[in-house]
């Protein structure tokens, strides 16, 4: 791959999140920045000063920021490209190394893979339809800001002035007065604030005999009847297929109108207590479709739920998905903070010695010596509810991750200052910024490198773990560690705990397995340009 085609890349990456922010779109992945923008106060300020670039009365600075950032790096690319992107022999000779280990290489390769389905976020998963073509116009609300009401799409009632219920109006399509054409992403719900229905499997009668979804066995359990609009209609008790007990009826206003026991599949008595005709409360009789509600969390495979939902009504395998997202986003954030602050350290460290290693190492030691978690807790405690989010958590484990990577940095900045070439620039007079900018740190790529993956799996395990104890990310995130706590306090329903175990697992074996084939790809002991 040639460096102009990078360049031009980042480039038009650059120019369309820009675009985006500026007309109102929601492009996948480029959006992030604006979106958290838009989230944390403190990334945005009043626009009256800068109405241009000024979206819904405020100024999006560390959007702007970030895509700034990538154009002039893009810029830069493109004006030292004119050779081919060629590494030297001796990186050229450890990416074969690295190929050669076959379960490092393939699990960079699936990361990549998965990194890469993350990035098209709502193309994926969500609530929102992709294309809606009603009246002859077409609509695309998952790219754009604006929440479209249903009143644009012909509903009417509740769903007028709100959000339109997509799901719903796809069902609607070829209706009179419906929509000619509406796409869904391939999982149609969204990670979080997505409560669904209760998913249900229609029962089928035999002989009198009520059976399970699937006719093997006779049905045990509440079967009941619905309305159009899925509420219950009738509920009655079945036992080994036969109905008994007592069945109570509800209006559309949640009132008991009648009751009526039945014994062995027949009408034994029946009592109207209720309000209307009594006609209409006889015509709910058990072979009228009996259905059986699968409350939340609802099992696999039910009610076009591929992994189920958790105890929230959320879909799973959407809740996974923006798991994803989040760890990939709060990678992006936490690994250049800790590496700039751990870098920078402990090259001052090993560069200048005396007084000042055993200063900082000494302030290092008392940093850390201080209890991670209640540190978390105590400051979660004192900063305001509407500062509590990514940015928080980041910043607290960015507080206690650089710390390892400053005694590696360290120890290797003291081996290379001894080089010749090292006193060679010092003898012509570069100062030690200089000295560590073009001789160390170009030295220091292997420890980066072979970090960098071990850094990002003890992010993920920490996330986890501070949103299993509830002291994490808000509830508007969609974490594992939360999806994980409620799989184990809903230990009846495994596939809930075992879809967050795998997806954390996998991921950071895949992670691990990187690391481990970086670390002997770059272990001198056993690959050598001389080889």
């Amino acid at each position: 791959m040639k460096k102009n085609l990078i360049g031009v890349l980042m480039l038009l990456a650059a120019v369309l999140g820009c675009m985006g922010e500026l007309c109102g779109w929601l492009l996948p992945t480029l959006s992030w920045p604006f979106t958290a923008a838009r989230e944390l106060p403190f990334l945005h300020c009043p626009g009256w000063w800068i109405s241009p670039l000024a979206a819904e009365g405020q100024f999006n600075w560390f959007g702007w920021l970030c895509m700034l950032v990538l154009a002039v790096a893009g810029i830069v690319v493109l004006l030292r490209s004119k050779d081919s992107l060629r590494l030297p022999p001796e990186q050229v000779m450890r990416w074969r190394r690295f190929r050669s280990l076959r379960r490092g290489f393939w699990s960079l390769m699936i990361l990549l893979g998965i990194v890469l389905l993350a990035a098209l976020d709502q193309c994926l998963v969500g609530k929102r339809a992709l294309a809606v073509e009603y009246g002859g116009e077409w609509y695309f609300p998952a790219f754009s800001r604006a929440v479209i009401p249903g009143s644009v799409f012909g509903l009417q009632g509740n769903d007028a002035p709100a959000e339109a219920n997509y799901r719903k109006l796809k069902a609607s399509v070829g209706t009179p007065g419906g929509p000619t054409c509406v796409i869904m992403p391939l999982v149609a719900y969204a990670p979080t604030m997505d409560v669904v229905p209760f998913p249900t499997e229609e029962l089928p009668l035999q002989g009198g005999k009520l059976l399970t979804h699937d006719g093997r066995a006779p049905f045990n359990g509440t079967a009941c009847r619905l309305y159009e609009d899925g509420l219950p209609h009738l509920r009655i008790r079945y036992r080994n297929g036969y109905a008994e007990g007592r069945a109570q009826g509800w209006d559309r206003d949640r009132r008991e109108v009648a009751s009526i026991t039945y014994k062995r599949g027949r009408m034994k008595d029946y009592t109207y207590t209720g309000e209307g005709s009594i006609f209409d409360f006889l015509k709910q009789t058990p072979e009228d479709k009996l259905q059986r509600i699968l409350y939340h969390p609802a099992p696999p495979f039910s009610g076009g739920h591929l992994l189920g939902t958790n105890s929230r009504g959320t879909d799973i395998l959407a809740y996974l998905y923006g798991g994803l997202q989040v760890n990939i986003k709060a990678a992006l954030f936490y690994l250049p903070a800790i590496y700039l602050v751990g870098l920078t350290i402990g090259m001052v460290m090993g560069y200048f010695g005396g007084k000042v290693d055993l200063v900082t190492q000494r302030i290092i030691e008392v940093f850390s010596q201080i209890p991670f978690l209640f540190a978390v807790m105590i400051l979660s405690g004192f900063v305001p509810a509407e500062l509590r989010g990514m940015f928080l958590i980041l910043s607290l484990l960015a507080m206690f991750g650089w710390m390892h990577i400053t005694y590696l940095v360290r120890t290797a900045t003291m081996k290379v200052r001894s080089r010749d070439y090292v006193a060679a620039a010092q003898v012509m007079g570069a100062g030690p910024l200089y000295i560590m900018r073009c001789h160390i740190l170009p030295n220091l790529t292997g420890i980066i490198i072979t970090l960098m993956p071990f850094s990002i799996a003890a992010l993920i395990l920490a996330l986890a773990s501070l949103d299993y104890l509830g002291f994490g990310l808000p509830e508007t995130y969609p974490v594992w560690g939360r999806l994980l706590n409620d799989g184990l306090s809903n230990l009846s329903c495994p596939w809930v705990v075992s879809s967050a175990f795998f997806a954390l697992v996998t991921l950071l074996l895949l992670v691990t397995f990187i690391g481990e084939g970086i670390r002997e790809a770059f272990d001198p002991r056993r690959n050598t340009y001389y080889e």
